[in-house]
Parts: structure tokens; sequence; C-alpha cells
């Protein structure tokens, strides 16, 4: 029975995600043709997502520091456990880039979408990273901020646990002296695992915003990764302790 209600869940939250992103494509579309209108696409973007997990009757508690100044650009850096962490970056604040996999350019209407509002990464070239890299500084230099999943994609086997992270956003962290703030998504494995069956369990969500690690404040790259692993997976057992 149980997995009966969490299947019908899971076809009306996909329903749901499908049918209201089909309602929005023609005002992304405009926002993408339009030269400048790039960041009133991504706009919409995070209006639609959050308005998904209302849609989906899917409550998320929101905990930031005061600290985080809306018009200044940040690397946000979150665990990636879910395929739900996309949508739920949504409720970052300010205009954000999502730096993400090239495969998502091959699904339909979105990835036209991502490819031309967002920063797709072939990881296997090297061209393709170093291109990543300088569309990744040219965002934060113009003040917009940036989305990084550092695992590198959904890899763990054992969430809550986060494998190493990769190092190229601490680099140019540390390089361009862009600040950096840690984000848990505390529970969004367990609402939807990456188990291949793609059934949600209902439940409260979380997002956790830490205060800004300045990259001035570490001897090393090494280091601010260290910082940002250890304030990521400290939060992510604290929560999942108690949950």
């Amino acid at each position: 029975m149980r997995n009966l209600i969490a299947r019908l869940y899971s076809i009306y939250a996909t329903l749901v995600f499908a049918l209201s992103f089909l309602l929005i494509f023609p005002f992304i579309l405009i926002c993408i043709w339009i030269p400048g209108w790039q960041k009133y696409g991504r706009k919409i973007n995070r209006y639609w997502a959050r308005g998904y997990f209302i849609g989906i009757f899917l409550p998320v508690k929101i905990q930031k520091s005061q600290k985080i100044e809306k018009d200044k650009p940040y690397i946000y850096l979150a665990n990636h456990f879910s395929y739900l962490d996309i949508a739920m970056m949504g409720f970052i604040p300010g205009d954000v880039m999502y730096v993400g996999k090239a495969s998502i350019r091959k699904a339909p209407l979105f990835g036209y979408y991502f490819k031309n509002l967002h920063i797709a990464v072939d990881r296997d070239r090297l061209k393709s990273r170093a291109d990543t890299m300088k569309r990744t500084d040219q965002a934060l230099v113009s003040g917009t901020s940036v989305i990084i999943f550092p695992e590198g994609g959904i890899f763990t086997k054992n969430p809550p646990e986060m494998i190493p992270f990769k190092n190229g956003a601490f680099r140019m962290a540390k390089d361009k002296q862009f600040p950096i703030i840690p984000v848990t998504l505390s529970f969004n494995h367990l609402i939807l695992p990456d188990d291949g069956k793609l059934l949600f369990h209902w439940r409260s969500a979380k997002m956790v915003l830490h205060e800004p690690l300045l990259p001035e404040d570490y001897d090393s790259e090494n280091a601010l990764k260290e910082k940002c692993f250890q304030v990521i997976q400290n939060q992510l057992n604290l929560d999942n302790s108690i949950s």
C-alpha cells in the first residue's frame, strides 16, 4: 500500500513538473531570444522551481545566514544526492547560473533552456572544462552567482555521506577571491532517492545556506575545500541523526 501511494504521488509530481514547465517555456524562450533578457529567464526559472514545491505540497524549510548579501556574487556549493536538488536550488536568492553536466542539453526543451541560460560542462573534455571556468568567471565578475555541485554528480553510494569534492570551484575562489556559500540539502535523498525507482516519498525538505567562506581566510584551496566539505557534512549528519 505504501509503495502504491508513493507511485501515485510520483506520477502526480512528474505531471506537475512537466506541465508547469511547458506553461512557462514560451516566456523563457522570449527571454533567451531577446539580448540582455537572460537574467529574466533565470528569474522565471526561480519562481517556477519554488512554485513546483507548492504544487506538489512539499514544504521546504530554508535556514540561512544573515550575512548573505542578495546582490553580491557567490559560489554556492551543495551536496548532490537526488535529482530534486536542481529544482530546490531555485530557492537561492538573487540571479544565479547553474554549472551542470553537458548531458542535460540532450533533454527535450529543458536542454535548450539550460544551455542558453546556464553553463553546461563536459568533464571528459579539457576544452569544455576550460570554457566552463571562463564562463563561470565571467558570470561572477558580472555580478551573477553560480551554483555548483562539487561532488561532480550523484555518485555517492551511501547518502548522507558525500564523496570527496573536486577542486575546480575552490581553485577559482582562491584565484579570484570569490566567497563560497556551502549549501546543505538535508533530506532530498529521502524524498527522491537515486535508486532507479523514481519514487517520491512525501516529507518536509530542508535547505541550509551557511555563512560565507572567504578565500583569504584560508592558506590554500585544499584548506578551503576541506572546510566547505566539513560544514556541509556536519549539517547532514546532524539533520539526519534527528530526522
